[in-house]
């Protein structure tokens, strides 16, 4: 230990040196043990004992001389280390101690040795024991953190007050630490401030008081509860708090802040419930945004945290109502109900009116006397991000509740639009194109048609229809479609395509990509009346960091873009955030459905993408498509094939099972037309009562999935157990993906999606009957 108070330990060398340094307290030890050896081998006869005692002797020796050596060149080493650091740290006000991994100290300076007593430590965790309670794992995760990152700091907060903790890689083995209390660094804002101010956490437990609090109350108490003469605290009133000299009376203000945590301002200096006559001086000093209040809400007195929260440079003339809005009452009687003490009072969120961006205020009102005159005291929080998550929420929900409404609605019309069509079909199997009943036939046949097209995007905004993905180039779709496109924007509007040379391939749906486009220009067009220009502009794009926009986030990676342009009317800004609810739309009545853009939305999102929209009234409007670029090898999806109009009779089994009976009907007669034998049943129950019949031979399975009591998977998985080699054909008005892994586990299966025609559902029986 030198005077200066450097504590040290053996230099970090190579292997040996360890295992030097770690003898080096028993290198006397070894010594005198080689002496006995020597003396001990002059005792003994002559011979082969002898020579052994003295080798034995020499070899200790020689260790001893070897670690003495070593010694001296450690302590050479680390005390050239302690004086390097004496000269830079000794006269630092703030404890610093050079340490080794785990701990173990070199060096503390005069702070150190002052307020640790780190000369009476051989380790940082032990000096740090009347600081913390258990810094054994405090000094662990800094000391991990400093070893990958160069540096770490933490604030912790004890019995004694505030700690801050940080810690420094000094070269390979070593680290500074530096530990100051709260009073070793410069004062807070808070620590600064003249008004007495608490920090208090959860449950109400006080982890900080500035000066001004612990002069007034005399000590450090845990709680609030300890404060108030008759608990709980009442906050925006007067208090009775508990010091020193008795009991004082203070307006007492409370300031949210971040991690939970809160400010809370003790005002003394109003007694028996009246103000003094300059007692609202202290208004600009406090940080929390007030108003003072008449009770008809004119505004009489605010901060300036509460003129830049409302974004108003002066109140003279102003009332409440002219700042804010969207109480859902009249403000008016607000006010009134609070200065009259009708009622009880809780906080009321409100919009901002101001013109530069879009606020919400948390008002929390607390009823005061001024002289004789009842005044309102309006703590202003800034609610902006809460109101924004808090719409995000009832964004999500909305547009899920409408997902779940759409996709059950496309559901049931499927199974009427699948009996409909059917029967027609069959209808149309009996009059030919000279019956005077054949044009009336068709045009029921095309108007379900239309029916189930308008279902379909249901199902598409709902995410629910039946995708079939492959591999895709957007230049080669953009090429097929460009004719198609031109017709329908019409000869007032040019159409131009600018793609990207190196455009990486998507994976999606080919006809609902081409959907999603038709739906996208022909919005541009509507938006166009006199004509104009629309861009399609494709080009790839790689995001290195997360991409936040429209409450979605887009990952990292690499992406393609396709993106839709026009010089249209533009949308309004209160507009644009709904354009991709179903059935909203900017048209006048009779013009749309407001399910294009909702159905673009359900398609893209559906496919694993992302649509985002910007616009400009009177500048134009540009739809971004975001699509993860494909690099993989392409996965072939199973599919229908194209369905060929068959007159042949099939033959075989068909076991048909589906709950709802005008499908049932239509589904049987259909077969049993194109020569099957079918076999009905209402259920899963009754098809399993049916197949129980061991004599019975089955083919073919055809059933819905969605049923009352046991679904079609499940007793189609019982079925197969005992009857292995049968077909199965399930249908559903819902998506195919739907249950595409219940699907995928059972052999031999393959999907049908409702509403089907004639020919669609006997051509499918008959090329699953011919695998049998």
């Amino acid at each position: 230990m030198r005077g200066h108070g450097v504590a040290f330990i053996p230099y970090s060398g190579g292997q040996f040196h360890q295992a030097a340094l770690r003898l080096g307290p028993r290198a006397g030890v070894l010594g005198v043990a080689a002496a006995l050896f020597g003396v001990s081998s002059l005792f003994v006869p002559r011979g082969q004992a002898q020579w052994l005692l003295m080798l034995v002797g020499a070899t200790l020796g020689l260790v001893a001389l070897w670690v003495v050596v070593i010694n001296r060149r450690a302590f050479g080493a680390r005390q050239e280390l302690s004086d390097h650091a004496a000269q830079m740290l000794e006269a630092d006000p703030v404890p610093l101690v050079l340490a080794e991994v785990e701990g173990r100290l070199i060096y503390g300076n005069a702070a150190a040795r002052r307020v640790l007593e780190a000369d009476r430590a051989t380790s940082l965790a032990g000096a740090l024991r009347q600081v913390l309670a258990n810094p054994g794992a405090i000094l662990f995760r800094m000391e991990t953190r400093a070893l990958a990152k160069g540096a770490a700091v933490e604030d912790l907060v004890t019995r004694a007050g505030h700690v801050r903790i940080s810690v420094h890689r000094s070269g390979a083995a070593h680290f500074l630490w530096r530990i100051e209390k709260s009073a070793d660094h410069a004062p807070r804002e808070a620590e600064a401030h003249s008004l007495p101010m608490l920090t208090v956490g959860r449950k109400d437990a006080v982890l900080f008081m500035n000066p001004g609090a612990r002069d007034l109350v005399g000590e450090r108490v845990r709680s609030l509860d300890r404060l108030c003469v008759t608990p709980p605290i009442r906050f925006g009133q007067i208090n009775d708090i508990v010091t020193s000299d008795g009991p004082v009376a203070c307006l007492v203000v409370e300031r949210v802040g971040a991690a939970g945590r809160r400010e809370v301002f003790l005002l003394p200096g109003v007694q028996g419930g009246e103000w003094p006559p300059d007692g609202w001086a202290f208004f600009d000093d406090l940080p929390v945004p007030l108003l003072k209040l008449a009770a008809n809400g004119a505004i009489e007195l605010s901060n300036r945290p509460a003129r830049d929260l409302l974004g108003v440079e002066g109140i003279a003339g102003l009332g409440l109502g002219d700042t804010l809005e969207g109480l859902g009452r009249s403000i008016t009687d607000w006010l009134g109900d609070a200065a009259a003490g009708r009622g009880t009072l809780h906080s009321e969120f409100l919009r901002v009116r101001r013109e530069d961006r879009e606020m919400f205020v948390q008002v929390t009102l607390n009823r005061a006397m001024d002289a004789d005159t009842v005044v309102l005291i309006a703590v202003l929080n800034d609610a902006t991000e809460l109101k924004s998550l808090e719409a995000q929420f009832v964004q999500s929900q909305k547009m899920q509740a409408i997902g779940q409404l759409a996709g059950g609605i496309a559901h049931d019309f499927n199974n009427l639009l699948t009996a409909i069509s059917g029967h027609c079909d069959l209808l149309l199997l009996r009059h030919d194109q000279g019956d005077s009943d054949y044009s009336d036939l068709m045009q029921i046949n095309q108007n379900a048609n239309r029916a189930a097209a308008l279902v379909s995007q249901l199902l598409a905004y709902s995410r629910k229809q039946t995708l079939r993905p492959q591999v895709l180039d957007l230049r080669d779709i953009l090429s097929d479609l460009t004719h198609l496109l031109n017709r329908l924007v019409g000869e007032k509007v040019s159409l131009s395509l600018s793609h990207d040379p190196t455009l990486a391939a998507i994976r999606a749906d080919k006809r609902q990509l081409e959907q999603v486009l038709m739906n996208l220009v022909v919005n541009s067009r509507d938006a166009m009346p006199k004509g104009g220009d629309i861009r399609i502009v494709t080009q790839n794009l790689t995001l290195t960091e997360p991409l936040s926009r429209d409450r979605a986030v887009v990952q990292p990676g690499r992406y393609v873009s396709v993106q839709v342009i026009d010089g249209g009317a533009g949308i309004a800004p209160d507009k644009l955030h709904k354009v991709f609810e179903p059935f909203f739309t900017t048209k006048r009545t009779g013009e749309g459905t407001g399910l294009g853009l909702s159905t673009a939305y359900g398609i893209v999102k559906q496919t694993g993408g992302f649509i985002f929209a910007d616009s400009e009234l009177g500048e134009g409007t540009c739809f971004q498509l975001l699509f993860p670029a494909h690099f993989g090898e392409d996965r072939i999806v199973p599919q229908i094939p194209q369905q060929v109009v068959s007159e042949a009779r099939g033959s075989g089994v068909v076991l048909l099972v589906e709950d709802e009976a005008p499908v049932r009907a239509f589904a049987s007669r259909a077969l049993q037309l194109r020569g099957f034998t079918v076999l009905e049943a209402e259920s899963a129950e009754d098809a399993l009562e049916i197949l129980a019949d061991v004599d019975l031979h089955v083919d073919v399975f055809v059933t819905d999935v969605v049923m009352p009591g046991i679904d079609g998977p499940g007793w189609v998985r019982r079925a197969l157990a005992i009857r292995p080699a049968a077909r199965v054909v399930f249908m559903s008005g819902y998506a195919e993906e739907t249950f595409g892994d219940a699907q995928a586990r059972i052999p031999n299966s393959v999907f049908l999606p409702k509403p089907f025609s004639l020919n669609e559902l006997t051509e499918v029986v008959q090329r699953q009957m011919m695998l049998v």
